[in-house]
């Protein structure tokens, strides 16, 4: 009989990538997940068993050998008090975080984990793409869907190697154990669980110690928090390899990357610097570069129709004022003399609220014709009620006070583009919620 696997929160996208991993190995498996997505859809396709809406115990059906729920689950949710129910019957059920599952399997690879602040989806995929190009046939577990992994976010290899996207929130890296660590920079983020920007960095401290004695650290030279830390590592065993923008490849890559920005030149030297230590040849590398076309979400450039006009629009999964500042600097870089109209849609109340000044800042600084700010996209499980009370979008708009930069609702977005968005316009939508959905109907 096959073994059986019920994933808690199954369209999550590091969860759903998991689960894709033990269905490529013949297992049977069952998951839930409050909305249905194009994730839970392709694993509907792939031959899982999935429950959409509210959790319930029944979606639990027994023989089962594991459990896995991701790390938003609470721990009052139905079907995890079902799994410690049956666990209390039968012993050999396993109950496991998402983190600690892949932490699992890390023990089990050559394992290559892209950490840091913004840049890991792109860096996974290039580092990815560059291994697969070399033969090293390496599975990858990623936070985002590439076209060439099918419209993905999960690769099986058949090799030793394994890539994954190592996120810091709730210090899920702590359960990964590496061979080689990437961190392209570290910012305040997550602010929901971490006190201060002090624990993050006592934090990145205790995962960059899972490194071996014959391990390597990748590291940006030039992030100032990273500097922080970094000299309590100078005499350790592993390998430490420092990138900077400045490196003489740096203007090689610009020139050959099909995706804009310095910070995707970045994204793409720590990816050469992986394939180096793994003794794959720059020209490998720089090929394979070269063919990248970019991720879903991250400066995805699309066509959609509004009012019989064919916009030129990029969706990009922006939401730190770092990663906007990034994106908006892109896009005005690569359209100089174009209009440039941006939807953002704020991703969470508490980042909104911790990081308010720098979203002031960003977006007042920002070389774009018009910016719509729209409602905060609200996280399940993860806000704080007075939090909630303190802050909105219409209180961000005021803040930053300029005329280009107002306030809509999300109804009232598409009358707003109908009457004011040209056919040689570029438009933005920008956020990490569900904002991109909003527009699915009218991708052409």
């Amino acid at each position: 009989m096959k073994k059986h696997i019920h994933f808690i929160g199954i369209g999550g996208i590091g969860v759903s990538a998991l689960a894709q991993y033990y269905l490529s190995l013949g297992f049977k498996v069952s998951g839930s997940d409050l909305n249905s997505s194009e994730i839970t859809e392709l694993l509907k396709k792939k031959g899982a068993e999935i429950f959409i809406g509210p959790h319930f115990e029944k979606n639990i059906k027994e023989p089962i050998d594991m459990v896995i729920y991701s790390p938003a689950v609470k721990k009052n949710n139905p079907e995890l008090k079902k799994a410690k129910e049956i666990q209390r019957r039968n012993s050999h059920l396993k109950i496991l975080s998402y983190p600690q599952a892949l932490g699992e399997l890390t023990k089990k690879y050559f394992t290559i984990a892209i950490s840091g602040t913004h840049g890991k989806s792109t860096t996974t995929a290039m580092t990815s793409l560059i291994l697969e190009k070399a033969g090293f046939d390496p599975t990858v577990i990623i936070g985002t869907k590439l076209k060439e992994f099918d419209n993905s976010n999960f690769r099986l290899g058949k090799s030793k190697y394994l890539i994954i996207e190592a996120d810091e929130w709730q210090a899920s890296f702590l359960n990964y154990w590496p061979q080689i660590i990437v961190i392209t920079n570290i910012e305040k983020e997550h602010l929901d669980y971490y006190k201060n920007l002090k624990q993050i960095l006592e934090t990145y401290k205790k995962y960059i110690k899972h490194l071996p004695k014959n391990g390597f650290l990748i590291i940006n030279k030039d992030d100032k928090n990273i500097k922080k830390i970094i000299s309590e590592f100078k005499d350790y065993i592993f390998f430490i390899k420092e990138v900077s923008i400045k490196d003489k490849e740096a203007e090689k890559i610009e020139e050959i990357l099909k995706v804009p920005g310095k910070h995707n030149v970045f994204n793409a030297l720590c990816a050469l610097s992986v394939a180096r230590i793994l003794n794959i040849s720059d020209e490998i590398s720089f090929k394979a570069l070269s063919k990248y076309k970019g991720a879903w979400r991250r400066f995805e450039e699309k066509k959609i129709k509004i009012n019989k006009k064919n916009i030129n629009v990029i969706f990009d999964y922006a939401h730190h004022p770092t990663e906007i500042n990034a994106t908006l600097k892109a896009t005005r870089e690569k359209f100089k003399n174009k209009r440039i109209v941006c939807i953002f849609q704020p991703h969470q109340y508490q980042r909104t609220y911790y990081l308010f000044n720098d979203f002031v800042k960003v977006f007042k600084e920002a070389k774009i014709d018009k910016i719509i700010i729209t409602d905060i996209y609200d996280v399940a499980g993860r806000e704080k009620i007075n939090i909630k009370e303190k802050i909105n979008s219409e209180k961000l708009v005021k803040k930053i006070n300029k005329k280009t930069v107002i306030y809509l609702p999300k109804n009232k977005i598409l009358n707003y583009l109908e009457k004011n968005l040209n056919k040689n316009d570029i438009l933005i939508i920008m956020g990490a919620g569900d904002i991109y959905q909003f527009f699915n109907k009218s991708i052409l």
